[in-house]
This record gives C-alpha cells, sequence and structure tokens, in this order.
C-alpha cells in the first residue's frame, strides 16, 4: 500500500499585509467614526462578527474594500469579555450566584493592545508612516504602532475570511 504525504505551508505566511496596533478606551463604533474622519476610508461594521471557540468568543469586525488600490481595510477588537454565572456551593437560604467575567484576546501575545487596523496590501513605508501619523494625531487613541507579522506566534487568528 502507497503511502500519500501532502504537505501544507503555511499560506499566510506570504500573505502580505499592515498590521498596526491601537490602544484606545473608546467603544469600537467610535473608534471606526474618527479613523474613517481621519484617514479618509469608509470602515461599516460587518454583519457578524468573529467567532471563536464554538460561538463562545467573538470580536467586533469593521471592514472596508478599496475598488481602487485593490486593499481591504479591516478594525478587529483584540479583547472579548464573557460573564458566566457560576453556583456556589453553599448550602443556605439563599442561593448566590457569582458573577465570573473572564477575558480572552485575539492575539494573546499582545494582551494590551485593544484594537488591531488590518491592511490587506504592501503598502510602502511612507505610507504606513502617513496612516501612524494619522492615527496618532486622535486625541482619544493613546498610542499606536505597527507590529511586525513575522513574530506573531497566532497569526492565524487574523484570517477573516
Amino acid at each position: 500500500m502507497a503511502v500519500h504525504k501532502l504537505i501544507l505551508d503555511d499560506a499566510f505566511d506570504d500573505a502580505l499585509y499592515t498590521l498596526i496596533a491601537i490602544h484606545c478606551r473608546l467603544e469600537d463604533y467610535r473608534l471606526a467614526y474618527l479613523l474613517n474622519k481621519h484617514l479618509g476610508i469608509v470602515l461599516a461594521r460587518k454583519a457578524s462578527d468573529l467567532d471563536f471557540k464554538n460561538g463562545q468568543v467573538s470580536y467586533s469586525i469593521f471592514e472596508w474594500e478599496n475598488q481602487k488600490q485593490l486593499t481591504v481595510w479591516s478594525l478587529v477588537s483584540n479583547i472579548c469579555k464573557t460573564t458566566e454565572l457560576k453556583q456556589s456551593d453553599n448550602t443556605s437560604l439563599f442561593d448566590n450566584q457569582e458573577k465570573i467575567t473572564k477575558t480572552f484576546q485575539l492575539l494573546p501575545e499582545y494582551k494590551t493592545v485593544n484594537y488591531f487596523l488590518k491592511i490587506d496590501s504592501e503598502i510602502s513605508l511612507s505610507k504606513e508612516k502617513y496612516i501612524l501619523d494619522s492615527i496618532l494625531s486622535i486625541p482619544q487613541i493613546a498610542t499606536a504602532y505597527s507590529v511586525d507579522s513575522s513574530e506573531l506566534k497566532s497569526k492565524e487568528n487574523l484570517i477573516f475570511n
């Protein structure tokens, strides 16, 4: 019997994209509005969020497809908080339910980042600097910086389509 061996290359390693980490306390829709205003883009909320762990964890995502430059811009939340009710084991007169909040990150190696802006295209360093400067000019944003995608351990989480 012949043995067939399939070698699957990580196709995402070859994908060209720019990833920008954004630290801010804004709600996702407010950040999308400010990015649209300062960058001249048209981010819109997708009909469905990114679901992980069989729908237990979801991340909001805004997207804009630029037909002229053949690029896709995606703003995705890095943090998802879920609340579970835990039944206490005490046998008392009243049942006490304890709320437990769990926090999950889209990219766990960047736990403090609130949002990521992913641009599915190879852009020049000058354009990337212009985008970063425009983002940093927004007063509500604490900081923003480029992320080296070759160092990411969980880059498969950045496949949105």
